[in-house]
């Protein structure tokens, strides 16, 4: 049982430990941040439309040209990820991010917002290219989609933050004080990191140079289990900030006639979907990834039909389910991503940021797609294109549950069990986990 043990410990740090308490707390820090910054136009677009003498699909941008610029830079920031190290990224990721974004506060017009909101995304990347995979290196297998669903519910909480701050902060003093704000908690939160996050301690670096890089590029998008994963990042995130980039500008009008402060606190339907990568993630380790995502893809469709009637409290209902949804169906995805890479021999980080560049990609795109469709449809265009995208997200979700699963998807899921059976059962599987976990080191295909 003490070799047990001491294999376990190598494995990575297990859940109860400082340094697993100091990795989760860290990286839910870094979401709160990344997020916040990333988001914090979002609650205030009709207010920016208004001070700016801009269209509604125009004031989209400082969105989306933000999401945009995070995506381009995330097929960047991975790879390097892999040369220079997971932790010094995520320091200067979260430091750089926090002065752009009081420069944000500071622009003197529309045109040069719009130049510092896209320098905002490409300042961001780093967090979001390296943290699953940093999950992955740092943590025991048993504990990875877990912890996934814990620092995807770190960003979730971080976008309902940055989106709650700056609306009531808007209402009271106006957008410049707003973005002023975020800008503060982003540093709090860098600060945070500076002192919990630990080095790596699994760390080896990829060979640097162009030619590996193509090479592993190329492996990234080789395998049609990862391409279905990089879809449901794009169409899922595409659908969810469809609804969230209209919903003021719909909340503003007959019936509702809410300010943007009054608006900005749908966006405390959040914290459910921290509640729900949280538990999805366990699920995930107890019943396979397969099973538990088309759920949350049923899940947030139904939540973007319950909000086409024009009472508050089933809007409210409806944002809430599809805030579930979507974050059950991300936080399983993201967590998968560098599992499978990893088993396929894969760079996790180059894999990771594809992912993240299909969901934003999605983000910047059908975000600004979704001030076209409120301008020419209403309510209704906007939930349209939302379930429209939630589809193509459940039929790649599906189309998974037909792709075969690698070797080291099942060892995790016997490492998972072993974690949750009692002492007796853990005994009995102690010998059969470690044989297999030699077995795919030496086979090298360790695959979700």
């Amino acid at each position: 049982m003490t070799a047990v043990l001491e294999t376990s410990a190598a494995e990575g740090h297990l859940p109860g430990t400082t340094g697993y308490r100091r990795v989760v707390v860290a990286l839910f820090a870094a979401g709160v941040a990344t997020f916040a910054l990333l988001y914090s136009t979002q609650a205030i677009l009709p207010e920016l439309a208004t001070q700016f003498g801009v269209s509604t699909a125009e004031s989209t941008l400082s969105v989306s040209l933000t999401t945009l610029g995070l995506g381009v830079a995330l097929l960047v920031a991975g790879p390097l990820s892999d040369v220079v190290g997971r932790t010094r990224l995520i320091h200067l990721s979260l430091t750089a991010s926090a002065v752009v974004a009081a420069a944000c506060a500071l622009a003197p017009g529309w045109p040069a917002l719009m130049v510092l909101r896209s320098l905002q995304g490409i300042t961001l990347a780093g967090l979001p290219a390296v943290a699953t995979a940093y999950l992955r290196e740092e943590l025991h297998p048993s504990t990875h989609a877990r912890a996934a669903g814990l620092y995807v519910g770190g960003t979730a909480l971080g976008g309902m933050a940055g989106r709650l701050l700056t609306g009531a902060v808007a209402q009271a003093a106006g957008w410049r004080w707003a973005l002023a704000a975020a800008a503060l908690l982003g540093l709090l939160c860098a600060l945070t990191v500076r002192v919990l996050l630990p080095p790596s301690r699994r760390f080896a670096a990829a060979p640097a140079g162009v030619r590996a890089l193509l090479r592993g590029s190329l492996r990234a998008v080789s395998d049609r289990g990862l391409l279905a994963l990089y879809g449901i990042g794009g169409c899922s995130m595409g659908a969810l900030v469809a609804v969230f980039n209209t919903l003021g500008f719909r909340l503003a009008g007959a019936p509702f006639h809410l300010g943007v402060g009054a608006a900005g606190l749908m966006f405390l339907v959040y914290p459910i979907g921290s509640v729900s990568s949280a538990v999805f993630g366990r699920l995930a380790d107890g019943y396979g990834r397969r099973t538990v995502t088309p759920v949350g893809c049923v899940l947030a469709v139904v939540g973007a039909l319950v909000t086409l009637p024009s009472s508050l409290p089933v809007v409210v209902l409806g944002l809430a389910l599809l805030t579930a949804g979507f974050f059950a169906v991300h936080g399983v995805a993201s967590g998968w991503v560098p599992a499978r890479a990893y088993a396929g021999g894969v760079s996790t980080g180059q894999a990771a940021s594809l992912y993240l560049f299909t969901y934003y990609l999605g983000s910047s795109v059908f975000g600004s797609l979704a001030g076209r469709a409120w301008t020419d449809a209403g309510w209704p265009g906007v939930v349209a294109l939302a379930v429209l995208l939630l589809t193509a997200t459940g039929a790649l979700a599906l189309l998974l549950r037909r792709t075969p699963a690698l070797a080291s998807d099942r060892t995790a899921r016997l490492a998972a069990h072993s974690e949750r059976a009692g002492p007796v059962a853990k005994g009995r599987r102690a010998g059969l986990i470690s044989g297999r976990l030699v077995l795919s080191r030496s086979r090298r295909h360790r695959s979700p």
